[in-house]
This record gives structure tokens, sequence and C-alpha cells, in this order.
């Protein structure tokens, strides 16, 4: 628990630092080439606003799809269980705030889009490989 605890930790202090650079670069930001966004979500539990920064990938229409890896952990992330109880969602990228509604994607759609996402962004496909559950992809249709 205490290594789960140490990782919440950092993940938090990252999140702080790259939402801090995000917007100092007015939303014009990668990570290892891959662009990147901020998923605005309302805490499941507590109601309160919650501000995520992931990788996304553009798709057809202004979607976007972003991945719930946690690092490849047994869990979803917190962001995911948020946006399953309130899927209106807002994204900040290259720039702009976007109002959203997210889906958690089906498995044909999932897979059609993983190719798409691991290309993106490698370490994904490792992330699959450390744990049992199906990484859920979350599709972004704005609204």
């Amino acid at each position: 628990m205490a290594d789960r605890s140490k990782a919440a930790g950092f993940q938090k202090a990252f999140n702080t630092l790259f939402n801090g650079l995000f917007r100092l670069r007015k939303g014009r930001l990668s990570f290892k080439g891959a662009p990147a966004c901020i998923l605005h979500t309302t805490g499941a539990r507590s109601g309160q606003p919650r501000q995520t920064p992931l990788l996304c990938l553009t798709l057809d229409g202004g979607e976007l799809a972003v991945v719930g890896s946690n690092g490849g952990d047994d869990r979803d992330p917190a962001w995911v269980h948020n946006l399953r109880k309130t899927p209106a969602v807002e994204v900040e990228l290259r720039g702009q705030r976007l109002a959203m509604t997210a889906r958690v994607a089906d498995d044909a759609t999932r897979a059609g889009l993983w190719p798409d996402l691991v290309k993106m962004y490698t370490q994904y496909a490792e992330y699959q490989t450390k744990t049992v559950r199906p990484i859920p992809v979350i599709v972004l249709t704005p609204r």
C-alpha cells in the first residue's frame, strides 16, 4: 500500500507541474511526440472538479481518444470512474477548452483504435502486458 501511496503522491505532483507547463505553453505541449490535453472531470464521490493531463489521439469529426492506462495498474484510474458517473467533460487542447461527452469504447471500437494509440505512445502496449484488465479507451465527442 505504501508503494501505491508514493505513486499517488508522485502523480499528483507531476499533474500539477504538467498542468502549469501546459498552460504556460497555451496548450501546445506533447509528450514523446504525442499531443497532450487536460481532461476536466467531476469527482464521482466528491463532486469536485478534477484535472488530468493525458495524451490524446485526434479522430474524425472532432472526436478524441484517450487511454485509461494507469501505468498498467490493475485498477482503472480515478478519472475513468469519474467520467462513467458524469460523462459531461471538458478538454483543454491547443489553447481551447472544449465541451465533450465521454464514453468508454466498446470492444470493437477499442480494437480499431488500439494500434493507432500504441503507435502514438508505444508504452501503452507495455502497460497492457502488466495487467489482465483491458485498458479502457475513452472516446470524447464534442457536445
